[in-house]
């Protein structure tokens, strides 16, 4: 059989210094770290809220926590869950989990009992590492999710001393500030117990290059739980595909990389886990998106490359002016999850005297995929050029084996080193979106003459609110089961602010003459987490529904937007 190569009209549009394809990679994401540790070993990899670790320090404390959950009993190809804001013992527990040759699965530790627990269900790990603030969700799971061992994290404790001092102080903020960052714990293994144990030995198997590594959880289209499969290879790969596409920027001690998106997030995980531990660079992490935090770092090590979605580069802009911070020193800026305003672009980069280019990618390719050129050829409104070793087809999506002429839009599929092997545990759900060895996005976009990618429509209903997937059914099955509520359809509309906005239509049972939709809101919140929760609320007639009695959620989409304008 012979494998087909489409043509590749990006690669001429590619800055000096980036490769036309991607070496392939050998090895394992275990090795980013010890190369690095090896190469800078006093060189800071981490700093959190002022606090340094070493890669000397870093690589040490993940062979000892590797043989603290070798005595638990984790081995090689073992599900382990990871519960955690983003903190040094966050990638500590990453990168001992991989040590072992067992499997990292990510959770959002803001998500619900209920949402936490449909993961857990589809995955079945048996050792959790948990954020103080989330072990009692877990520990209440039914008995069949019972886990082996729930190792708790203070992530307090990773902070300096001065910081764990004031959070001591008899005093509102203080208390407040504490209970918001930790809560008391019993029978779990503390962290630090982990970290006590002696150096895993150095004869201990290694994962390898194909193993599964990750669990990746993407809403899809369904709502239920779905885990992308990603491998040692994948993730190394993407890891070196965005080192390939920044050659301005160089490994070692200049570089400084900030973690303000999630970890637990496929975009955060790959851009600030693996790169940022590839190149060699200075990690600042924040448990959270604070721009008055952000700033205060910048004034001493301004990132040389922030990953970020448009709400975060545009609060950080506005908050640096009313401050009088300057950005000068952020050299690049990359955007991803959501469409990235040129109004923004501008000011961004004459704040900063760097580049904000967009670029694009999903869960289930580990996940970026384009990027725009860093440098004056990037095209706004485009989501840029296929990353080195990624090659892209536009098909027909009703007949995804048939390219559609150039410069037509079509459904875009792709396949390269990053791309997954499928769903866990689900075979069917893996063959539907695969054509032959092409994996099909459910993005309908247009390819220009220079190879420029522009996003026309989703295939997929899929609402992306800040940088994060929501699926319409999810929060429609969480609508319904409210008293008052006898049908729902849930879609996005635009907002300035986060790309879009979760909106619902609902009709209200026969019985009910009159609702309070805010009511309805605070019913959903129980259920979902907060940015699922719809932002209005909107009590119509009937949803227009098709023949076969599914609703028309384009339909409805047009509707509200017209109730949105009156």
């Amino acid at each position: 059989m012979t494998t087909y190569d489409p043509p590749r009209p990006w690669i001429a549009s590619y800055e000096p210094g980036v490769p036309e394809d991607l070496t392939p990679v050998t090895g394992s994401l275990v090795e980013i770290v010890e190369s690095s540790a090896k190469e800078y070993p006093d060189a800071p990899a981490l700093q959190f809220f002022g606090r340094e670790t070493t890669y000397r320090s870093l690589d040490e404390q993940i062979e000892r926590a590797a043989a603290g959950l070798a005595k638990l009993g984790v081995r090689a190809g073992d599900r382990v869950a990871i519960v955690l804001p983003n903190c040094p013992q966050h990638i500590v527990a990453f990168y001992a989990i991989l040590r072992l040759g067992a499997v990292v699965i990510e959770h959002n530790p803001l998500y619900t009992p209920r949402e936490l627990r449909k993961q857990y269900e589809d995955h079945g790990a048996k050792h959790s590492i948990v954020w103080t603030k989330v072990v009692d969700t877990v520990q209440k799971f039914p008995s069949d999710l019972k886990q082996s061992a729930i190792i708790s994290v203070d992530i307090t404790k990773a902070m300096p001393l001065g910081t764990r001092l004031a959070l001591k102080l008899p005093i509102r903020k203080a208390r407040e500030a504490r209970e918001a960052l930790h809560a008391p714990v019993h029978g779990t293994v503390p962290w630090e117990t982990l970290l006590s144990h002696e150096r895993l030995p150095a004869t201990h198997p290694r994962p390898a290059t194909d193993d599964l590594a990750l669990i990746q959880y993407t809403s899809g289209t369904t709502g239920t739980p779905k885990g992308a499969s990603l491998t040692h290879r994948n993730l190394v790969s993407n890891a070196a595909q965005a080192r390939a596409w920044v050659p301005q920027i160089k490994k070692g001690e200049g570089c400084v990389v900030y973690a303000v998106l999630p970890m637990f997030h496929a975009y955060g995980l790959t851009l600030c886990l693996a790169f940022a531990m590839s190149m060699g660079a200075r990690l600042v992490l924040f448990p959270r998106f604070d721009p008055d935090m952000v700033l205060d770092a910048i004034k001493k090590h301004p990132p040389t490359f922030l990953p970020a979605v448009p709400p975060i580069a545009d609060r950080l802009l506005k908050r640096a002016r009313e401050k009088g911070v300057s950005l000068e020193g952020i050299d690049v800026a990359i955007s991803g999850a959501m469409a990235l305003p040129h109004e923004l672009v501008v000011p961004f980069e004459a704040a900063s005297g760097g580049y904000l280019v967009e670029g694009y990618g999903l869960s289930e390719c580990s996940p970026v995929l384009m990027a725009n050129p860093v440098g004056d050829n990037r095209v706004p409104g485009t989501v840029g050029l296929p990353l080195p070793g990624t090659e892209c087809r536009v098909v027909d999506p009703d007949e995804p084996t048939r390219d559609v002429a150039p410069g037509e839009p079509g459904e875009l599929i792709v396949r390269g080193p990053q791309v997954f092997s499928g769903y866990y545990g689900k075979p069917e759900e893996t063959e539907a979106v695969f054509v032959g060895d092409w994996f099909r996005t459910g993005d309908i976009v247009e390819i220009d003459e220079k190879g420029f990618v522009r996003i026309v429509d989703r295939i997929k209903e899929l609402i992306i609110t800040g940088g994060f997937n929501v699926a319409p059914t999810e929060v429609e099955s969480a609508l319904r089961q409210h008293p008052a509520v006898d049908d729902a359809a849930v879609v996005g509309l635009p907002s300035s602010k986060s790309g879009e906005e979760v909106v619902a239509a609902v009709v209200l049972d026969e019985s009910v003459d009159d609702v309070d939709v805010d009511a309805i809101r605070e019913f959903v919140r129980g259920i979902l987490t907060p940015y699922k929760v719809p932002r209005r609320v909107f009590v119509v007639d009937e949803l227009p529904k098709s023949l076969i009695g599914k609703v028309l959620r384009r339909q409805v989409r047009e509707k509200l937007l017209d109730l949105t304008k009156s």
